[in-house]
């Protein structure tokens, strides 16, 4: 017997009034609901409803079950309209990992306004410099910048690209001078980023598409851009920085952009989420917003 069936079948018969009403609303045949409400009957041990040629009544068991079967049958219903809405609107607790430099530097700067869009969802932002993983972390969704992604059982999307800026701060360009070709990066003290593969062997393409590599060290390496930024205003060197990390400096004259006509491989900015067949509204609905907020600007980390 499918109890479940059997007892919306007996409420179906009380709030409808008789058996074949109840067929009806159910879209069945008189004698299946009845069947069904027999089969209940016998299951529990108990008679529920008292029959006649014409009409019926509940026992006083029967009028017990029946209150009790109406709220189960409530709650079912309630948690699959709740379920359902789960995957129109975008709810719950959204909990994201991002590089520390981008998470504080770009992704709080417009996190607010996805939540203000989304007033249903509630964001828990955990930045960090270090592998991360996504699944066994409870993470929703990673944010990456990288040149290109090793392959991987999450699924991959492409936001946006991003310019590396060599930078350095008036003061350290007046004391060693300025570089005009890539070569002239090995006489300099170099800012490096330790999580960067070939970190110090950058590659450049010159305007005439030739490439250039050089060899490049200082007495200076970290794993936090926001870190090398702030060591390049001091004046401890040149710094290769994604555009967006130093935009800003550069236009108060706090750096100073070098090597303009010499472009690197650009770091790409990717969105990472499990490859679940019913994608959460929430993950779906906050990559959308990071690909339209960096649509227009793709592939325009430069000017």
């Amino acid at each position: 017997m499918d109890q479940f069936t059997a007892m919306k079948a007996f409420r179906a018969v009380v709030e409808a009034g008789g058996f074949t009403a109840a067929a009806d609303a159910m879209d069945v045949s008189h004698t299946v609901v009845s069947r069904h409400v027999k089969q209940l009957e016998t299951a529990l041990g108990v008679q529920l409803l008292n029959r006649t040629t014409r009409r019926f009544a509940l026992t006083q068991a029967g009028q017990t079950y029946y209150e009790h079967t109406r709220q189960i049958l409530d709650q079912v219903e309630t948690a699959a309209l709740v379920v359902a809405q789960h995957q129109v609107e975008p709810t719950g607790l959204l909990r994201i990992n991002a590089p520390m430099s981008f998470g504080l530097e770009e992704l709080a700067q417009w996190l607010p306004a996805f939540l203000d869009a989304h007033p249903q969802v509630k964001a828990d932002l955990v930045c960090n410099d270090r592998f991360v993983d996504l699944i066994e972390e409870g993470f929703d969704v990673g944010l990456r910048l990288a040149y290109a992604l090793s392959d991987s059982t999450l699924i991959v999307k492409r936001l946006a690209s991003f310019e590396e800026w060599w930078v350095a701060s008036p003061t350290y360009l007046q004391r060693r001078g300025t570089p005009q070709m890539p070569a002239d990066l090995a006489a300099h003290d170099c800012l490096n980023y330790s999580l960067a593969a070939k970190a110090a062997q950058p590659s450049f393409t010159a305007p005439d598409g030739s490439v250039h590599t050089v060899d490049v060290g200082g007495r200076l390496q970290a794993n936090s851009g926001i870190a090398l930024r702030s060591a390049a205003m001091a004046g401890t060197g040149l710094a290769a920085s994604p555009a967006f990390l130093v935009r800003a400096q550069v236009a108060r004259g706090e750096l100073v952009r070098v090597l303009h006509g010499f472009r690197q491989q650009p770091l790409n900015l990717y969105a990472l989420y499990p490859q679940n067949r019913h994608l959460s509204p929430k993950v779906r609905a906050f990559v959308d917003f990071a690909a339209a907020r960096y649509l227009p600007a793709d592939g325009q980390g430069g000017d």
